[in-house]
């Protein structure tokens, strides 16, 4: 039986173990941490009983994946609906509320309704072909090519020059403000636009869902098929040098995949030049710098609606979030930053004690930086929730400089993969139709390195097992695994 080797169980690590078990090979997944998951791990960081996740908390594009749609993920895990997808306050109480149900945001952004609605919903209703054309290398025709020119349009209209024309409150501009700035790059431009687009149309088609104990459910789930396949997932296994690792002979069909930084593949014996170039071009981009706190209640927002959200964008203005950001690609950080924050135990009373809560936030920082952004924070946070200070029990506070330690793929704190740019959404991490697929034999991508980049869908790790098995002459639909 042929052996895949997979370095590093993220969820798209674990995916490509999926598939590829799936398929007939004997998969042995590493993973450097003593927990599996990578950026789907939830963990007790604070007090016990509170149970925080250590990256990813909230995932808007899970169930539109194809991948995870063909594994059945939707039935394997308790997933939470809220009917708010996420909220953005600004002062004296004000919010921008983007509801599951666009006509009920709509309403709520009073004379911006009408363009919040025209802007999203032929997306949100096409959200199939809009996943198809994010979901894969860009160097593609799209299977939905209206779609496809509908969200290259409504890119354009939120970068500059325009994107400051585009809404006349500022409750409608705040809040398409606060999901843009998830691209942590410069704004406006095209990129964030492309991946705010994104994440807003999923909150109007499936609404931002997330597992009811924890993102480590998503992890759970990945591994439990694999074993039932016959696969293992190893924790503790650092991987640093493929050179001291046995992985198999790819004359005899063994493969290997990474999903970590692309750079690890630096250290095989047998790297051409050019692609050793290409991928140390590679750029890698800003940082996180993460707070989990554990409060003895809810927090006390100012806005009603805001305490219903699962996840809240805070930052003020559209100026200030841009403000914030572009402070970040200048490498410093504002005295304001843009926070982004995660409530789950709004409908999660597991993830805390009975009465407790468990809050998550994070700030864009520089690559690197070993800002504690704790303080910073909790100011922003008691700006729009008064008495926010007073319901901190513990926290726990993991700088830019010290992500790298608890992911290997997170260089510098980048949560991303590498840097979002135009130029590394077509080269990512090589320029090419297939980039999962490397010049070594047998050896693949399958991190959010390579198309489609970030986020919680498995499809980097699918394409990477994917472009194995077709290049191994094996069945490699999803079909022909999944029935």
């Amino acid at each position: 039986m042929a052996r895949a080797t997979i370095i590093g169980s993220g969820p798209n690590g674990l995916a490509a173990g999926v598939a590829l078990s799936r398929a007939g090979y004997q998969v042995r997944v590493l993973e450097a941490a003593q927990t599996v998951g990578g950026g789907v791990r939830t963990l007790e960081s604070t007090l016990p009983g509170f149970r925080h996740d250590v990256c990813s908390a909230v995932h808007p594009a899970a169930l539109a994946s194809p991948f995870f749609r063909a594994l059945g993920l939707a039935e394997r895990i308790d997933w939470i609906h809220p009917e708010i997808s996420y909220a953005h306050p600004l002062d004296d109480g004000r919010a921008g509320v983007a509801w599951r149900d666009i006509d009920r945001t709509a309403h709520g952004l009073g004379v911006d309704g009408a363009a919040w609605a025209k802007r999203l919903g032929p997306l949100a209703r096409h959200i199939d072909g809009l996943e198809d054309f994010t979901g894969n290398a860009m160097l593609r025709v799209p299977r939905d090519p209206l779609t496809a020119a509908r969200y290259a349009a409504r890119m354009l209209d939120q970068s500059a020059p325009f994107a400051r024309h585009a809404f006349r409150t500022e409750e409608a501009a705040a809040l398409m403000a606060g999901v843009v700035a998830h691209a942590n790059t410069r704004l406006p431009s095209l990129v964030g636009a492309a991946a705010g687009l994104l994440l807003a149309s999923h909150a109007h088609a499936g609404g931002w869902m997330y597992p009811r104990g924890g993102a480590q459910r998503i992890a759970d789930a990945l591994v439990a098929d694999i074993e039932e396949h016959g696969g293992a997932v190893e924790t503790g296994a650092h991987v640093t040098d493929l050179r001291a690792l046995d992985w198999g002979d790819p004359a005899r069909g063994d493969l290997l995949l990474l999903n970590s930084s692309p750079r690890l593949a630096l250290t095989h014996p047998d790297i051409p030049a050019r692609y050793a170039r290409a991928l140390t071009s590679y750029r890698y981009g800003p940082g996180a710098a993460k707070v989990d706190f554990a409060l003895d209640g809810p927090v006390p927002w100012a806005n009603a609606d805001v305490a219903q959200a699962p996840t809240v964008h805070l930052g003020g203005t559209r100026d200030e979030v841009w403000a914030s950001e572009n402070a970040v690609a200048r490498g410093r950080v504002s005295d304001r930053p843009y926070v982004l924050a995660v409530q789950p135990s709004v409908f999660d009373p597991t993830r805390a004690p009975a009465g407790h809560a468990v809050f998550w936030a994070y700030i864009h920082v520089p690559a690197g930086s070993d800002l504690d952004p704790t303080a910073l924070i909790t100011a922003q946070v008691e700006r729009f929730a008064p008495g926010f200070r007073d319901r901190i029990l513990a926290h726990h506070a993991v700088p830019a400089s010290s992500r790298e330690a608890i992911n290997p793929a997170e260089l510098g704190g980048d949560i991303s993969g590498g840097v979002l740019s135009i130029a590394q959404l077509v080269r990512r991490p090589t320029l090419s139709p297939a980039p999962w697929r490397t010049p070594m034999r047998g050896v693949y991508l399958a991190s959010s390195a390579t198309p489609p980049g970030p986020g919680v869908n498995g499809m980097a790790g699918w394409h990477a097992a994917r472009t194995a098995l077709a290049d191994a002459g094996l069945p490699h639909a999803l079909t022909d695994l999944f029935g």
